[in-house]
């Protein structure tokens, strides 16, 4: 049986040259929704958006215990030419995105909960201890540690794509679902006796 490296290298030596190759086009760029599922995220979307609130939310819980250690890295390795002011800066717009994000989150895993024809909010809970869980800190995960994992880590661009996707089908599916059902303060329809006209009582 011919090796593989050998079968590579007469299937190379058959090419063109290198000049006279077609280039060949690069990958088109992936959307954010289309994006791989981070490690240890869930692929379902409910759940991944529960996911995305849990470890957004315990990223931003981390801020006023990280951020002591966070100066002080800041202030002992300096860019040329860069401020402290505007580093640290930085930090407080993170804070008021993820508070936004966060906000976005809720409201699409809520629009999905309504439209849900079955109780999730329970594997949704599930999924929020899960990313919180990426934030546990251990006995070991020293101060120095922990604040440069903090100021490294940056939310997945498939959460905010994903929960705006769930939250615009949850919607359009509680719309139909509202459509479809019978309104619960309809007005009894009249039956024939109560629309009959009434009988005459014989008195003159």
């Amino acid at each position: 049986m011919i090796s593989l490296a050998l079968a590579a290298s007469l299937f190379l030596a058959d090419q063109p040259a290198a000049q006279d190759a077609v280039p060949a086009a690069p990958p088109p760029a992936e959307a954010p929704a289309q994006a791989a599922v981070p490690p240890g995220a869930p692929k379902d979307d409910y759940q991944f958006v529960a996911w995305c609130y849990g470890a957004l939310s315990g990223y931003l819980e981390l801020h006023d215990q990280v951020m002591p250690e966070v100066t002080r890295i800041e202030s002992t390795w300096r860019r040329p030419g860069s401020k402290l002011s505007d580093d640290l800066k930085v930090y407080e717009l993170q804070q008021r995105q993820g508070h936004a994000d966060l906000k976005r989150f809720k409201a699409a895993l809520t629009a999905a909960e309504r439209a849900s024809l079955q109780p999730i909010n329970v594997v949704g809970a599930a999924a929020v201890q899960r990313g919180r869980a990426a934030w546990t800190i251990g006995p070991d995960i020293t101060k120095a540690r922990l604040a440069q994992e903090w100021m490294s880590w940056t939310l997945p661009a498939r959460c905010p794509a994903v929960a705006d996707a769930l939250e615009k089908r949850a919607r359009l599916l509680g719309a139909s679902l509202k459509v479809n059902a019978a309104p619960e303060d309809a007005p009894t329809p009249p039956t024939e006796q109560a629309t009959a006209e009434p009988a005459p009582s014989g008195k003159n």
